[in-house]
């Protein structure tokens, strides 16, 4: 896959949006989805897709990633508040070779703890969706007190 394919609507997260596809939804606002990571490298592990079509950031239209990039930081902060952990990894990835496996821009927000392991990105198995929504529903409820 090239690094400036054409955008492709078949793909997972596009599903996701359209309702093709199930998720363990976090928050939806006008222009993002935030839903759980169905392979989580910690607990907490969410996503946040823009609803504007783009593979990466760089074929993405800034008014898009404007609107992304605020709901992003709501997310985190949701995050931090639902799960107190001792720091966030927030990460985008752009092309295959930097790690990219969905090709619909996404950022991964991930809070971090100092003595849990970190699991790989992609496993084998996905987690358990009654633990995912358990974790989707503890986010939610953090972005409602925080105003979100």
């Amino acid at each position: 896959m090239s690094l400036h394919g054409t955008y492709d609507p078949t793909n997972i997260f596009a599903k996701i949006l359209r309702g093709e596809a199930p998720c363990c939804k976090v928050m939806e606002t006008d222009h993002s989805l935030a839903f759980m990571d169905l392979f989580p490298q910690a607990p907490g592990h969410t996503l946040v897709i823009p609803k504007g079509a783009g593979r990466n950031l760089l074929d993405t239209d800034d008014a898009i990633l404007s609107a992304a990039i605020k709901d992003v930081k709501k997310v985190a902060q949701a995050v931090d508040m639902a799960f107190a952990p001792d720091g966030i990894i927030i990460t985008q990835f752009n092309g295959e070779a930097a790690g990219q496996s969905v090709f619909h821009l996404h950022f991964h927000i991930i809070p971090r703890f100092e003595k849990q392991p970190f699991e790989r990105h992609g496993r084998s198995q996905p987690a358990d969706t009654e633990v995912l929504h358990a974790q989707a529903a503890k986010i939610a409820a953090a972005l409602k007190k925080l105003g979100a």
